[in-house]
């Protein structure tokens, strides 16, 4: 009888999960509370349960009598997992606290700061008015958010104590946990750090550069090789060993978003689930890593001891498509400067289609390959432009 493999989610970015582990012969159920998620057509069956709901998930895996659980592309995910695994004694995840301590923002920014670690000056607030009477604090610009909120979501910059307030008051209103962080505005080039953790030490690592678009706090693109150097690429293994060391981590994915600012990377975010928007095809394209299924082996106990560094063979990006602007979706057009460099694509618009929230809503997601560097970052750069979605 096949092992039950539990994946706390079920969205798109969830289908490369589904088929790594269905490949090596578990029982996948998806879950997560939308039955439109388009991973639940991949999987061999969908309990539909809120992942953000600890004891809700608890009393699912439970009812399933699952073998393991594997987070989807969400933080809460990641906790929520971790306590269902350390409740039913499951393989591959950290404890539930250190869960937390990495995934909530304020918690981990007070962890970094003790230890050295690289990170933005930060306080972590529970209070909205003990919030603002320490904006005398900082100096302006800040960053203002939630602390256990992705993709962006909550996330403001404010330059004055007026915006500051303002700011305040929307990240306790979208905070789950009604916790905020304000932090040093860091300025630099964005970047994420994707390692994998063997023994304590990193076994893998893939690096990207960050691109945006209306949403300045929310990836729209990714693009590989790096242009970061060889010697900030030892300071991220260094940082992440260490913290792995201090933690002790179990292993696995230990993915990093950080700013790179006069050749010092500053760590932002750190999570212990798969990355978003099918970043694991990504590293696949780029390395012929099978991400996905170490990911999988990890989270259920399995053996990773093979895996070894494999650097870039090409030049690729990944690009979510997005509208300028609410409306419905009439086309989307591709440059022809830009369609021979298509490799792969996942499109899941419809002429019709309304957008509401442009600053969040993707219609599809492309891989791209280039011929150089300087191709791979000028085109992907201006990708908003050169894939264009019209609407009325």
């Amino acid at each position: 009888m096949k092992k039950k493999l539990l994946i706390a989610g079920g969205g798109y970015a969830d289908i490369p999960l589904v088929l790594a582990a269905q490949k090596l012969g578990f029982y996948v159920i998806t879950s997560g509370n939308n039955p439109l998620d388009m991973a639940h057509e991949y999987s061999d069956e969908t309990c539909l349960a809120d992942f953000s709901n600890n004891e809700l998930m608890l009393q699912v895996a439970i009812s399933l009598k699952i073998d393991a659980i594997c987070p989807c592309a969400n933080d809460f995910s990641a906790i929520s997992c971790a306590y269902v695994a350390e409740r039913m004694n499951l393989p591959g995840h950290d404890s539930y606290l250190l869960a937390q301590k990495i995934h909530h923002k304020d918690s981990y920014r007070e962890f970094a700061l003790k230890h050295s670690i690289p990170s933005p000056n930060a306080m972590g607030f529970i209070d909205p008015i003990k919030a603002v009477d320490n904006l005398k604090l900082f100096q302006f610009p800040v960053m203002v958010k939630p602390v256990d909120l992705t993709g962006g979501k909550g996330i403001l910059k404010a330059s004055s104590e007026l915006e500051a307030k303002e700011a305040i008051k929307i990240a306790f209103e979208m905070s789950k946990t009604k916790r905020i962080v304000i932090e040093d505005f860091i300025e630099g080039t964005r970047h994420g750090f994707s390692a994998f953790i063997v023994d304590g030490k990193v076994a893998f690592n893939f690096l990207d550069n960050e691109h945006y678009f209306l949403n300045q706090y929310m990836v729209s693109a990714a693009s590989t090789p790096s242009i970061v150097s060889s010697n900030v690429i030892a300071k991220l293994i260094s940082y992440s060993e260490q913290i792995v060391h201090l933690m002790k981590l179990k292993d696995g994915i230990f993915h990093v978003q950080f700013i790179l600012k006069d050749e010092q990377p500053i760590i932002i975010e750190i999570c212990r689930r798969p990355p978003g928007d099918l970043y694991l095809n990504l590293v696949k394209l780029a390395t012929s890593v099978d991400y996905s299924s170490y990911i999988i082996k990890a989270f259920t106990g399995g053996d990773c001891s093979e895996l070894n560094q494999r650097n870039n063979e090409g030049f690729y990006s990944r690009h979510c498509i997005m509208a300028d602007k609410a409306g419905t979706i009439d086309t989307v057009s591709i440059d022809t400067t830009v369609k021979s460099n298509i490799v792969k694509q996942y499109l899941w618009w419809h002429k019709g289609d309304e957008i509401t929230e442009p600053l969040t809503h993707k219609l599809g997601i492309v891989f791209l390959k280039f011929n150089s560097l300087d191709e791979m970052l000028t085109k992907t750069n201006d990708m908003q432009n050169l894939i264009k979605v019209k609407v009325k």
